[in-house]
């Protein structure tokens, strides 16, 4: 059997935790090259799992005709480049999310998908959660009846990602706690409720906890530690409003809060019964029934999300089929956010 050949660009934390694993398990794929631009990390990959090449340079990967298709797993703002390059190369790509660092960018690697007709899948990898496709085939089903309203919570008391450094810069990144964690509570929402046209926004932003690194208080970092000189120009969390030709969605995220409170969940509210998902666990349904209310706990053994989402993108790349992640559909998510942050900068609503 030929092996469809695979490349890592960016060997950082979500490539060695979650794409190169995911990989490696799929019988049908052969990594060939572990790309960054800190050569040691790739190297390390290449010790680690037995195969592939280490480079430094993407374009050496993308010219390779072996190469079938690339996973980006870079900092944001480098997603863009690499995707159209790649694309105009002829080669399927899987992008870590968010699509690009802003809606502009994000514009072009849809374009260039369509020119050159390859696959373009974003990381949105909740798409492919069990228990968010159970919630998605229970609101299809229509047992909750119209989905009026959802309720997002992404908060958490201290939890600044690599305070001063790549997650902090604007240039970089492209925003906090948003488009961090916020474009896959979102992306959520919008698979599971039919992907609703969104209409108008209204949003606030903070930076209040993050500004002065060197006090800042913390118990543990990931992508740490803080950069005392570093830059810290995003926010660290949002309130806001989404109204759709569906529900209305209202959110309130926090990378870092003064309540020792982790809040991860989502409501799905609607006028039959009612569901909260808590984010990368189980899921209980609310109800009433013959004059009694119910509550109906969801319990179940998982797959890997990651797995499914690896083993479905070359899947599609044999079949030709768009995935619910593809970037036709991701830039719903991408025009949403883009509308939080311009009515946070305006304090004003806008259209999106």
């Amino acid at each position: 059997m030929n092996k469809f050949k695979v490349a890592v660009i960016g060997c950082g934390t979500i490539a060695n935790s979650a794409h190169i694993p995911a990989y490696m398990k799929n019988k049908e794929v052969e990594i060939i090259y572990f790309c960054d631009i800190r050569l040691e990390r790739a190297e390390k990959m290449v010790e680690k799992y037995g195969c592939g090449e280490a480079v430094l340079d993407y374009k050496q990967v993308i010219s390779d005709p072996k190469i079938d298709a690339i996973s980006i797993c870079t900092p944001n703002n480098c997603h863009s480049i690499i995707a159209v390059d790649a694309l105009k190369a002829g080669k399927h790509v899987l992008c870590e999310k968010p699509a690009a660092y802003n809606l502009f960018e994000a514009i072009k690697m849809q374009e260039a998908q369509q020119k050159y007709s390859k696959m373009l899948n974003i990381g949105v990898v909740n798409r492919f959660n069990d228990s968010v496709n159970h919630i998605k085939q229970i609101i299809d089903s229509g047992e909750l009846g119209e989905i009026y309203q959802v309720y997002v919570s992404f908060r958490s008391h201290r939890s600044i990602p690599g305070l001063g450094g790549a997650f902090t810069r604007t240039d970089i990144a492209g925003g906090g706690v948003l488009i961090d964690w916020g474009v896959h509570f979102l992306d959520v929402v919008m698979y599971c409720c039919g992907d609703p046209k969104p209409l108008t926004a209204s949003a606030e932003t903070f930076s209040k906890l993050g500004n002065d690194i060197k006090n800042y208080t913390y118990i543990n970092m990931w992508a740490g530690p803080p950069v005392d000189d570093g830059i810290y120009d995003v926010e660290d969390a949002i309130t806001g409003m989404v109204r759709t030709d569906g529900p209305i969605i209202t959110l309130n995220g926090a990378w870092a809060q003064n309540i020792g409170e982790d809040e991860m969940f989502i409501d799905f509210c609607g006028t039959k019964a009612g569901i909260r998902f808590m984010y990368g666990a189980d899921f209980t349904k609310y109800g009433a029934r013959d004059g009694m209310l119910t509550k109906e706990i969801f319990a179940f053994n998982k797959t890997d999300m990651f797995q499914n989402e690896i083993d479905a993108f070359i899947g599609c790349i044999k079949s030709g089929e768009k995935l619910p992640s593809n970037i036709d559909t991701n830039i719903i998510t991408a025009k949403l956010m883009d509308a939080l942050y311009r009515s946070a900068e305006s304090h004003k609503e806008v259209e999106i």
